[in-house]
């Protein structure tokens, strides 16, 4: 018997069904009850930790058994929210440390969308506790978390998918299969890649007292301990490079991800970067505001770009991917595609999936990003389905641990001013021993960074 039931209606009502049957299999439609509810937990209830979860909720009949974070009233809010959502009406118990969480519930799957500092940790302790884990991206903030993590999945046999969403958006999907792998590009020996929204939060706010429902001890956890200018969520933490690794870390990550999913490429074999802040100084921002950056295969050079400042290269697509071959070109977001033949051939255009008359408890959500919904519930679907068969999901930890760590990778090129070469199975930084070095951050105590040999 399945492990794992989806309702019936949620096939039939999802505009990516197909997709979703492709994902699980034709006989996912004829269970209609499972023998026992998936117990899950979620580490990290802000803004994507929720999406994550309420998507997970709309197509798998799960119990929400704990919620973890610490900011109190964040977490009671949450906890509210969850009640109103899942089958049973049942408010999960409510935690500020996630260890906790794993040993009093034991979850069968732990979700966790905490600031990128906290992902190696957190998924390597659900995946030891006998959890599967869905980790937001990027999966970790230096390379050696991401080889910590990878070991940790095959050493505990845990299914562990990125949310690296791309590769289960209906309209990328398609481009995929009858633009890229029906040959209509030709030969692909140019990629760029780009993010010019103005997303860098950069600003001066001045030190404060620590409110009381707030832990920021636990929530900063191994990294560096800044003084405390106001709560961190959603945006204040993404631009310093304590908690991640700027905009190549956040953006890109999804862009160079798609792009090696579309054209089945393995890692780089070498990497360049420069960058800085140029324009926008003004504030305690520490992340570059201008960055390029060159991921090298064979006869095939992807380029990536961000400004946070400026106008975007192209209004329709600020932030995309765009194959280039010698037969055509395929331009790609979350919003759309286009692709342009050379010559005289049609061109194909296709806008993003959206499902709002199919589920309008999400046109109600706060900040949720209605585009990319459908996808992170054929994402959650392609998830459980890996796990019933004991399979690989679409972005299985490996995938995401090479498209994270060639970002970082381009960040540490950046920093020494030279191209690099990973080789993953030394774990060095080919003839650069000071670049190896920058492969580990220094954690903060009490915290100890993750050994890829003894997770």
């Amino acid at each position: 018997m399945n492990y794992f039931h989806i309702n019936r209606r949620q096939f039939l009502k999802s505009a990516s069904a197909s997709l979703a049957l492709t994902t699980l299999g034709a006989n996912a439609m004829d269970i209609l009850h499972p023998p026992k509810k998936l117990r899950v937990g979620l580490i990290g209830t802000g803004w994507y930790g929720k999406s994550d979860l309420f998507r997970l909720i709309q197509v798998a009949p799960v119990e929400v058994v704990g919620l973890c974070d610490v900011d109190k009233h964040l977490l009671a809010e949450a906890a509210t929210m969850v009640s109103e959502r899942q089958q049973s009406k049942k408010a999960p118990a409510q935690y500020g440390d996630y260890r906790k969480l794993l040993s009093d519930q034991k979850p069968d799957i732990v979700l966790v969308g905490t600031p990128d500092h906290w992902h190696a940790l957190q998924a390597i302790e659900a995946m030891k506790a006998g959890a599967h884990v869905y980790v937001q991206k990027p999966i970790s903030v230096d390379v050696m978390e991401g080889e910590a993590m990878v070991a940790a999945a095959r050493k505990y046999k845990r299914v562990v998918q990125v949310g690296t969403q791309r590769k289960s958006t209906p309209h990328l999907i398609e481009a995929k299969k009858n633009i890229v792998d029906a040959g209509l590009l030709g030969k692909i020996s140019h990629v760029e890649m780009c993010c010019y929204y103005h997303m860098r939060n950069n600003g001066n706010p001045s030190t404060q007292a620590v409110p009381e429902f707030f832990d920021y001890d636990m929530w900063t956890g191994p990294a560096p301990m800044r003084p405390f200018d106001g709560l961190p969520h959603t945006r204040w933490w993404r631009t310093f490079m304590e908690y991640g690794n700027g905009i190549i870390g956040d953006m890109c990550v999804h862009m160079l991800d798609t792009v090696r999913w579309m054209l089945k490429l393995g890692w780089p074999k070498r990497i360049s970067s420069t960058g800085g802040i140029y324009v926008q100084k003004e504030g305690k921002s520490n992340i570059p505001d201008t960055q390029t950056a060159v991921f090298e295969y064979d006869e095939l050079n992807c380029v990536w770009q961000h400004r946070t400042w400026g106008t975007p290269a192209n209004p329709d697509y600020p932030w995309s991917f765009t194959l280039y071959g010698d037969k055509g070109t395929l331009i790609a977001s979350t919003m759309q595609y286009d692709f342009i033949p050379v010559g005289q051939g049609q061109k194909i255009h296709k806008d993003v999936v959206y499902e709002k008359e199919k589920y309008p408890e999400d046109l109600k959500e706060k900040g949720i990003e209605l585009n990319a919904a459908p996808a992170t519930r054929l994402h959650m679907l392609n998830f459980l389905g890996a796990i019933e068969t004991n399979g690989r999901p679409v972005a299985d930890i490996e995938e995401g641990h090479i498209s994270t760590a060639s970002c970082i990778l381009a960040n540490i090129a950046m920093q020494t001013g030279r191209p690099l070469t990973y080789d993953p199975i030394t774990r060095q930084v080919i003839g650069d021993p000071d670049a190896t070095r920058l492969l580990a951050r220094s954690y903060r105590s009490p915290w100890i960074h993750p050994d890829p040999e003894h997770v």
